[in-house]
């Protein structure tokens, strides 16, 4: 038997409601919320994000890693390789990209689930378009992670019961590398040869397996194209997809979005059938058989935890198309590709090191230890899993930011270890001394083509705070 031993997801913790899109521009929008990339967020750090939670404690069995995405920071070098970093994943295991288009990510776990390597797919995805355009305004963005594998590697959360394909060359969307928005033919077109190659795909997986549409739990139906999408859930009884008024499409990481987001609803024994629509079609089978740890935060929580009071001039800053005036403060320089290299465990894996003699955490790490002055007598003191308390805090207006005021404060790591950090994904009244903070993986800025990546800070937000935080959003 093989099938999912683990997943994650990571949901951005900013939504902008659509009803902002509509106010801002005289037309458009609509209702509820889409999810949305902060400024120091890519398709990268949203993988790293959801692969964290899936390789919690399944990091040392990672055989290979996958990254697929359709919005990649970079071209010719791997994005996977951060990743991979990141994750703090031993050097023999491949990082590959799967790169380019909307059909890579169900491709890559299709192709990891007939494997028989333990395979971290990971995917993610950040949609946008033109302003007031479906795109934007039904898109969404997340990253998603799952590590499948044999049921000798592990208790299984769903099995691998089969999938079937259509592939179809037709022009439906498209985009050239250096532009910012996808073109799309004229809509019927790629709904006809969409629904028929879904269709195909459908009955030819229902064939195989002898298994009929009744005993389906839940048919999940996605694709770029809302017209091919009805189309075929109303031929098909698709059920109808509950993220799409909180999160939005997430283009090709909504297939495995959604699975998640299915797997955490339904009890063992529910069969689970997804349908991604994109160059044709694909269809994936899995049938639920454990529930992943209590500990691990659903989808569903990240949505209700999300705050969406994101003002869509802030979020057009964010995404390049509104230009605001910058602290008058130089901008960055390009970070130096030895220095990465030669301190990579702390850059990207946040690996400290700790004195064998005295037991002093030193962060970053050091050659001679501060108490004792023991030299190279340390051992690696990996932190990012590890919370810690806000000693202090500064709100710089001043300091040069993509998305200003920036919030700094002097964090002590539960068991030692004290960090200046910069905090991210708050708001500057919500910070204060004793606030308990958790790390995550983001990108500082941007510097003549080079993303520099580092660790910062995020609330610990309990479900008092996420109840104040909806009902000041609802106020």
């Amino acid at each position: 038997m093989r099938g999912i031993l683990s997943y994650g997801a990571s949901v951005p913790h900013a939504r902008l409601q659509r009803s902002a899109i509509g106010s801002f521009l005289g037309s458009g929008g609509g209702k509820g919320t889409r999810s949305v990339a902060s400024h120091d967020e890519d398709t990268s750090t949203l993988a790293v994000a959801a692969g964290r939670q899936a390789v919690a404690e399944q990091r040392d069995r990672v055989e290979a890693l996958w990254f697929a995405t359709a919005e990649p920071t970079y071209l010719e070098k791997s994005n996977a390789g951060v990743i991979h970093a990141a994750l703090r994943l031993d050097e023999s295991v491949p990082a590959l990209d799967f790169g380019g288009a909307a059909r890579s990510g169900i491709g890559a776990l299709d192709t990891a689930a007939r494997g028989s390597q333990r395979t971290l797919v990971t995917a993610a995805d950040i949609r946008t378009g033109l302003p007031g355009s479906p795109d934007e305004t039904d898109g969404g963005d997340a990253g998603v992670a799952l590590l499948l594998g044999d049921e000798r590697d592990g208790p299984l959360l769903a099995e691998f019961l089969g999938s079937a394909s259509a592939s179809r060359e037709f022009l439906d969307r498209w985009r050239l590398p250096e532009e910012a928005h996808t073109r799309a033919w004229e809509e019927r077109f790629g709904e006809g040869e969409l629904a028929a190659a879904g269709l195909g795909a459908l009955d030819r997986l229902l064939g195989q397996l002898s298994l009929p549409r009744g005993d389906v739990a839940e048919l999940i139906v996605t694709g770029t194209s809302t017209r091919a999408i009805t189309a075929v859930s109303r031929k098909v009884g698709g059920d109808a997809d509950p993220l799409a008024a909180t999160i939005g499409n997430t283009g090709g990481t909504h297939p495995m979005l959604r699975l998640i987001d299915a797997l955490e609803r339904h009890e063992a024994g529910a069969t689970i059938v997804v349908l991604h629509l994109a160059d044709g079609a694909d269809a994936i089978a899995f049938r639920t058989v454990g529930s992943a740890s209590a500990d691990q935060r659903t989808v569903a929580q990240q949505v209700a935890s999300g705050d969406d009071g994101l003002a869509y001039a802030r979020f057009m800053s964010w995404r390049g198309v509104l230009t605001q005036q910058p602290p008058n403060r130089p901008p960055p320089i390009r970070p130096s590709a030895p220095a990465a290299a030669r301190h990579a465990d702390w850059k990207y894996g946040f690996v400290g090191s700790r004195d064998r003699t005295s037991g002093a955490l030193h962060l970053p790490p050091a050659r001679v230890s501060f108490k004792g002055q023991a030299l190279d007598d340390m051992e690696p003191a990996p932190m990012a899993d590890v919370q810690a308390t806000v000693v202090t805090f500064t709100v710089d207006k001043l300091v040069y930011s993509q998305s200003p005021p920036v919030v700094f404060a002097v964090v002590d790591f539960d068991g030692g270890g004290r960090l200046p950090v910069e905090l991210t994904d708050c708001r500057p009244d919500e910070v204060e001394v004793g606030s308990k903070v958790e790390m995550t993986f983001r990108r500082l800025n941007m510097a003549e083509g080079i993303a520099n990546y580092f660790w910062k800070g995020r609330l610990v937000r309990t479900d008092s705070v996420r109840h104040a935080e909806q009902a000041g959003a609802q106020s």
